[in-house]
């Protein structure tokens, strides 16, 4: 464990700023993410909550996340790779857990010996079943139908076969058929007819399935969006992703509106300050120029750490005020005009590009790259530390996670000035 600076322990909490020593940092509240799981469970009641933490907790940290989510009331934890239900394992989350995207490399006997629920969408059903018998241990399966989204999951032709021989080994004690779901397309637009028709499709799947002999606990459709807007696609239980982290699916209604805390906020400092004249160039490609005599402020975050390239007069919040930035973003930095060469600006004030009281989302810079908030928070990369700042009082403990730059480790951190910041090495 490495402690800088300070004394070892818990410390106090929520975070202001950047501590000392810290360049930039993503600071992720925990509360947040408790009350968001919350707030969505309210909505969602009595079905089962699972909160997806692929991606790395969609950049918040998958065991910061995780841990949250269940100390809120999460029943199930949902990822992407048996990779990462495994990490979940060894950091002691003990709540189910369903991966549910695999490749012939996926360690099937590992996720069978560790209690993983695992996502069957036609291929990997022969290769379970044979590493549950070598292990004389039934797995747990869910059986994915594609209803339309047109991803993994078994095909509608398909799929009496693929259910026929999972009832087949259900019978010789090689599987238990936990549940059976699938993943909607277009969601997050509610108008559109589209979601009605797979619900159509899921529901015949289902009987499909029933009269090949198998009855499931769980049958999981829903995604935010439709938690929020599809009481009809509940069913036994949710699947939850961006929602969680405090980030809308919808383009019309924001965080707020639904009632949701966002959980990142990504700050670091200026990192130089200059006078330039009318008519000076920014960054490659001299995309912009400046038409009057201004002064710019070097952000040193780029596209290695996650910030678009693509972005174009996007938001940051310096001082107080709110700039834009200008010209291409470099893989280690942007400018921001500061719009006065006059200015107050200086080199080591904060910057926030999103969150906090900034009152700049994930999806204003969503807007200025042409992308969606989704993407602005989970690409935030390893360059970056993240600081688990507890609004809602004492931090908990540090778990490995990423607190260098090139580290996966979380740190814990108190207020400026507590002389404490806790991280662990994993």
């Amino acid at each position: 464990m490495m402690s800088t600076p300070g004394t070892h322990g818990r410390v106090p909490a929520p975070l202001r700023g950047l501590p000392d020593g810290f360049e930039r940092a993503a600071i992720i509240d925990p509360a947040a993410i408790r009350h968001n799981v919350e707030t969505i469970a309210s909505y969602v009641s009595p079905a089962k909550l699972m909160v997806a933490v692929k991606a790395d907790g969609y950049g918040h940290g998958a065991v910061t996340a995780a841990r949250a989510a269940v100390e809120a009331g999460a029943d199930w934890i949902g990822v992407a790779h048996v990779t990462e239900a495994l990490a979940l394992r060894e950091a002691g989350i003990e709540v189910p857990v369903l991966a549910w995207l695999h490749t012939s490399q996926t360690d099937f006997a590992e996720a069978i010996t560790q209690n993983i629920d695992i996502g069957i969408s036609g291929w990997e059903l022969e290769e379970v079943a044979a590493a549950a018998s070598a292990l004389q241990t039934p797995a747990h399966v869910h059986l994915k139908i594609d209803t339309g989204l047109g991803r993994n999951g078994c095909t509608v032709a398909e799929w009496p076969e693929l259910v026929a021989r999972a009832a087949e080994h259900q019978d010789r004690g090689l599987l238990s058929v936990v549940g059976i779901f699938t993943h909607l397309a277009v969601a997050d637009e509610p108008d559109r007819r589209e979601t009605d028709e797979q619900l159509e499709v899921y529901q015949a799947a289902l009987k499909v399935a029933e009269e090949a002999g198998l009855s499931v606990s769980l049958r999981h459709v829903a995604n935010t969006p439709a938690a929020f807007s599809r009481p009809d696609a509940h069913f036994d239980m949710v699947r939850v992703g961006v929602g969680v982290y405090g980030q809308s699916p919808f383009a019309d209604r924001t965080a707020e509106d639904l009632g949701l805390r966002p959980a990142m906020e990504l700050r670091t400092r200026v990192a130089n300050v200059k006078r330039v004249p009318s008519g000076q160039g920014i960054s490659y490609g001299l995309t912009h120029r400046v038409d009057r005599p201004t002064a710019l402020a070097l952000i040193p975050l780029g596209y290695g750490d996650g910030v678009p390239r693509i972005a174009v007069h996007a938001p940051v919040q310096i001082s107080g005020r709110t700039y834009q930035s200008v010209g291409r973003v470099a893989m280690d930095q942007f400018v921001v005009d500061l719009g006065d060469p006059d200015t107050e600006v200086q080199v080591g004030d904060e910057v926030v590009l999103f969150g906090g009281d900034s009152g700049i989302s994930a999806a204003d810079w969503g807007r200025a790259a042409q992308t969606i908030n989704y993407e602005i928070i989970t690409r935030i990369g390893g360059r970056v530390p993240r600081l688990v700042a507890d609004s809602s009082g004492p931090a908990s403990a540090a778990e490995p996670g990423q607190a260098k730059a090139g580290r996966t480790a979380d740190a814990v951190v108190g207020l400026p000035g507590a002389g404490s910041l806790e991280e662990d090495s994993p």
